[in-house]
């Protein structure tokens, strides 16, 4: 008798033997291919990363301004490095202050870089916010020292020095993180880090030049009283609860800050921060947020703070135009320079009672009238 195999099998039938037809394998169905569906994009995601090149031509002098139209004032007449038409720096919005030292790209060229929305968790992640127990203000004068202070001024009458505000941040904490994502996506779209302090890095200015006595005439000390309130502030920072500011774009003026709850005359809002460097390095920098830092006698010790890679709210605070009455009335902070331990700082103070949806701008020109805003609206 033949072996029996898994697919021939012997049966015994009325004495002889018969072979069985092999059972055929079960048939399967035909493997599916499961092809990834390819994703094209599309013909704008493309061009706006592909390599441009513009044709110049032989003749500028018919190029006019795309929106309003005129060739007037040529020599502030812009060409885009991709398009190659002509914007007057006052028609575009936001309006560019100083001509670009490297190349430029009208708004229709350059695009609005997409910016996917921050979790709670990447917000935190990206303030760096401590898990810490609520801090408290405390004043260091006591009553009986108010009643001292009561009783001299009745003798000699004095002016009463007024003190900084903390500023109150929102109880809410949804709507607090609805402000530092504001914050955080303005910081995102510049690829800029959030840093709520002064950074000093290699190859710029050390932390050793930041000295106030080489200030020429002074700086004015802070008081302990509004030091206090500053490191106050800085604590609340720290722990998350930033001052009630929502950053929003508007397509006149850019990046705007406006305040998302009543503000009190007085209020500390914000340091201005950024990378320390000398004025002498960035004297070809066409940033146009730099900060005066420290006005030495010897200007190759003078500093400036450059808020283009590390910054924080105070980056996105806009100047007004000191050349028209209108504008001035707008002005609702100002930009104090301060001597701290010894080491120059940039803080921003209201100047008066700010209401909630208002927008918050200072003057640029608070200690030179170098910064050109004939051009802000």
């Amino acid at each position: 008798m033949a072996p029996s195999t898994p697919t021939h099998k012997l049966f015994p039938f009325n004495g002889s033997v018969r072979r069985t037809a092999a059972v055929p394998p079960p048939q399967q169905p035909p493997q599916k291919q499961v092809m990834k569906e390819r994703k094209y994009k599309s013909m704008v995601e493309i061009m706006s990363k592909a390599k441009y090149a513009v044709v110049e031509i032989d003749d500028y002098s018919n190029v006019v301004c795309q929106q309003c139209g005129t060739g007037e004032k040529p020599e502030e007449l812009l060409l885009c490095d991709k398009c190659d038409k002509g914007f007057h720096m006052g028609c575009v919005r936001p309006v560019v202050v100083r001509v670009p030292i490297g190349s430029w790209l009208c708004s229709n060229c350059s695009g609005v870089p997409r910016v996917r929305c921050l979790s709670q968790r990447k917000i935190i992640d990206f303030f760096r916010i401590q898990k810490c127990k609520a801090v408290t203000f405390k004043c260091s004068s006591s009553p009986q020292d108010s009643k001292k202070r009561r009783r001299r001024s009745l003798v000699l009458y004095k002016k009463k020095k007024r003190r900084l505000l903390p500023y109150v941040p929102t109880e809410d904490p949804a709507r607090r993180l609805d402000q530092m994502r504001s914050l955080a996506t303005a910081l995102t779209a510049l690829n800029m880090e959030f840093s709520n302090e002064l950074t000093y890095m290699p190859g710029m200015a050390p932390r050793s030049a930041n000295q106030a006595i080489y200030e020429d005439g002074g700086m004015q000390v802070l008081s302990k009283d509004d030091h206090e309130t500053v490191n106050y502030c800085r604590a609340m920072a720290r722990n998350g609860e930033c001052p009630p500011l929502l950053i929003t774009y508007d397509a006149c003026e850019g990046y705007t800050v406006e305040a998302d709850a009543p503000i009190k005359d007085l209020t500390f809002i914000a340091e201005y921060t950024g990378d320390v460097d000398y004025i002498k390095n960035r004297e070809r920098d066409d940033c146009d947020s730099l900060m005066t830092l420290l006005l030495a006698t010897d200007l190759s010790k003078s500093l400036v703070i450059c808020p283009d890679k590390r910054g924080n709210i105070a980056r996105f605070i806009n100047g007004i135009n000191n050349h028209t009455p209108e504008s001035k009335k707008k002005q609702n902070l100002k930009c104090v320079r301060y001597d701290v331990n010894g080491e120059c700082c940039v803080l921003l103070v209201a100047t008066r009672d700010i209401a909630k949806g208002e927008r918050l701008y200072y003057d640029y020109n608070g200690y030179e009238h170098t910064y050109p805003t004939h051009h802000f609206v």
